[in-house]
C-alpha cells in the first residue's frame, strides 16, 4: 500500500506546473520552504486582505485554480525569473489557497513530500478564526504545517513550523469541528470574517468536505461547491453523525493511523457527497453569477 508521504510526492492536475516547470527550476537546489514561499508572495497578492482594488479586468485571477495557470498568467505579466521583485499589485491576485497550492507545486517539483490542509486560523484575530489554508509538509521525519501567505516578521512565532497552539493557531476543519462537537469552541466565531453570513456549523461542515478533497489531490477554490455541501443551510441530526465519522477519520489519519487513512481514502472514492466528481459550481466572491466548471481528471 502506497504511504500518505508517497501520494504526497506527485503532483495533482492543480500542482502540476505543466509547461512552466522551469520557472520553479530557477530556484536554487538547496532553497527550503522559508525560500520558496517567500518567491510564493513575490508572485501573488491577497484579493482581499492585502487591501489592493482588483482591477475589473484581472478579477479572473482570483479563479485561475491551477498552478500552471497562476504561473503562466505571472509569466506573461513578467517574463523575467520568479525572484525579480514584483510591485505588489502587478502580482496575480489570489488567496491563502493559492500562496498554499503554488508552495505545495514548488515542494513537489522538488520531490517533497506536500500536501495542503483546510482549516481556520485563530493568529489574525484573538477571538475570531478565519478560514484559512496552510502548507503540510514531510521533512523526513514529520508532517510539518507552514503558512506560506504569511511574512514571517510580522507574527511572533515560526511561520514555517507552525506551533501546537490548539485554535489560537492553526486547526484544521476537522479538529474545528471536533471542538465545536464536544462544545468546546463557539461555532459563530468560525468563518470568513466576523459578522458574515459564512460562519457557523454549516461552514465548518462544508469546511471538512474542502479538507477532504484537497487531502486527496483536488485542492478546489474556496469558493467550490460539490456534494453535500450546505453553504447556509442547517445541517440535520444525520448529517451532522455522518460528519462526526469523517472528521474523527480524518483526525486519526492525522495522527498516523494508516488504516483510517486508507478508510478516509476509500470513502472519497466511493461517496458522491464527498467528491466532486469532475464538476463544480464555481461561485464569486465578486458576487458574479454561478459557473458549471470542469474539471481536470485526477489520477491520485
Amino acid at each position: 500500500m502506497e504511504s500518505e508521504t508517497a501520494r504526497a510526492m506527485d503532483h495533482s492536475p492543480y500542482s502540476d506546473p505543466g509547461e512552466y516547470a522551469p520557472r520553479w527550476a530557477a530556484l536554487s537546489p538547496d532553497a527550503d520552504v522559508a525560500v520558496i514561499s517567500a518567491v510564493v508572495r513575490n508572485l501573488v497578492y491577497h484579493y482581499r486582505a492585502d487591501g489592493i482594488e482588483v482591477p475589473p479586468e484581472r478579477r479572473g485571477d482570483i479563479d485561475l485554480r491551477w498552478a500552471d495557470r497562476t504561473l503562466g498568467v505571472d509569466a506573461e505579466r513578467h517574463p523575467e525569473p520568479i525572484d525579480e521583485p514584483r510591485e505588489r499589485s502587478e502580482r496575480v491576485a489570489g488567496c491563502c489557497r493559492d500562496f498554499t497550492l503554488l508552495t505545495v507545486s514548488a515542494l513537489r517539483e522538488r520531490g517533497i513530500p506536500a500536501r495542503s490542509r483546510v482549516g481556520f486560523a485563530g493568529y489574525f484575530d484573538p477571538g475570531y478564526h478565519f478560514d484559512h489554508v496552510v502548507v503540510e509538509y514531510h521533512d523526513g521525519a514529520r508532517w510539518v504545517r507552514a503558512d506560506a501567505q504569511l511574512e514571517p516578521d510580522w507574527y511572533p512565532f515560526d511561520t514555517h513550523d507552525l506551533p501546537d497552539r490548539g485554535l489560537a493557531g492553526f486547526a484544521t476543519a476537522a479538529e474545528v469541528w471536533a471542538a465545536v462537537r464536544g462544545g468546546d469552541a463557539d461555532p459563530r466565531t468560525f468563518g470568513v470574517f466576523p459578522g458574515s453570513p459564512f460562519g457557523g456549523i454549516p461552514f465548518v461542515f462544508d469546511y471538512v468536505i474542502r479538507d477532504i478533497a484537497h487531502r486527496h489531490g483536488d485542492e478546489l477554490l474556496l469558493w467550490d461547491v460539490w456534494g453535500a455541501m450546505h453553504g447556509q443551510r442547517p445541517v440535520a441530526e444525520p448529517e451532522l453523525l455522518w460528519m462526526d465519522e469523517l472528521a474523527a477519520l480524518v483526525r486519526a489519519a492525522d495522527d498516523g493511523d494508516d488504516e483510517a487513512a486508507a478508510a478516509l481514502r476509500d470513502r472519497y472514492a466511493r461517496e458522491d457527497a464527498l467528491n466532486p466528481r469532475g464538476r463544480v459550481m464555481q461561485a464569486s466572491p465578486y458576487g458574479l453569477p454561478d459557473i458549471d466548471v470542469e474539471l481536470r481528471p485526477s489520477t491520485r
